[in-house]
């Protein structure tokens, strides 16, 4: 099942042609892995966009309390959650009409994965894009 997960065309999609990346769980906390992984997406010509309750601004992008809340079209949306919390913003980035949906290493949420699919959204989990740029 995990194959799927982490489908070649879907991976590709996202790193090679969407450029608006929602990084849910971005905070201004450089220990944490979002923070390296945003600044990895702005080196390789991404534009990032902070999703966090307290909305800051990090790595120079204004942030934004909720999905709902950012003013311009989203690509993709990137979690950085826990398994457990990761279906609800799934389904806020289907509701928003994100091109693409990124799960980081370690977050799977299988009812969250066919919602996506249902609604024709394309969704990986249980990577990152740094791991799947160095798999090139």
């Amino acid at each position: 099942m995990s194959a799927n997960w982490q489908d070649k065309a879907a991976v590709d999609l996202m790193l090679d042609e969407l450029q608006t990346w929602a990084v849910v769980g971005l905070s201004t906390d450089t220990s944490r892995t979002a923070h390296s992984i945003a600044a990895l997406l702005q080196q390789r010509g991404k534009r990032i966009v902070p999703i966090h309750p307290d909305a800051p601004v990090v790595l120079g992008e204004q942030g934004y309390a909720t999905l709902a809340d950012v003013p311009f079209e989203i690509d993709v949306v990137d979690v950085f959650r826990r398994s457990e919390a990761a279906g609800q913003f799934v389904d806020e980035a289907i509701e928003v009409g994100a091109k693409a949906i990124w799960l980081q290493l370690g977050v799977i949420d299988e009812a969250a994965f066919d919602r996506a699919a249902a609604a024709g959204v394309p969704m990986v989990m249980d990577t990152c894009p740094a791991i799947e740029w160095n798999r090139r």
